[in-house]
């Protein structure tokens, strides 16, 4: 196992996760209730401002969470996610989102995320919602 990864589950998520791959996101750290995401803002991601659209931000930052929320078998999905904007990316920019848990009680959890750039801005904050389902991944 990638040692980026506590635990399987996260690994064979993020492994299927066919939108995260394709946006270049790597995985720093992921342990329950905590992960590091990275992404570089490449030129197909910016809007026509020649900013890094914030689809982008919030798929880098809902990545994270992701990871953090997953911190059983079971499968955990986001509930909801309310995210600001607080100062633009640009290309070439290196993101960083690092998601914590803030509450978790039965199913339901809380996250926040952090999406900063590597000179210290804080791009944007977003604060998700989780819920574990009965379900788990299917074997490999």
């Amino acid at each position: 196992m990638d040692d980026a990864f506590a635990t399987e589950h996260t690994r064979r998520m993020i492994a299927g996760d066919a939108a995260s791959n394709a946006l270049g996101m790597r995985v720093v750290s992921a342990e329950p209730g905590r992960a590091v995401v990275r992404m570089r803002v490449r030129p197909d991601m910016l809007n026509g401002f020649a900013v890094a659209h914030g689809g982008m931000v919030f798929a880098l930052a809902d990545t994270a969470f992701a990871l953090a929320c997953n911190e059983t078998d079971a499968v955990t999905l986001a509930a909801g996610a309310d995210i600001a904007f607080l100062s633009p990316a640009r290309e070439g920019d290196e993101l960083e989102a690092v998601a914590e848990r803030r509450a978790r009680g039965g199913r339901s959890g809380l996250y926040d995320v952090r999406v900063s750039a590597e000179d210290g801005r804080v791009v944007a904050e977003l604060r998700g919602r989780s819920r574990t389902t009965r379900g788990v991944l299917p074997p490999e």
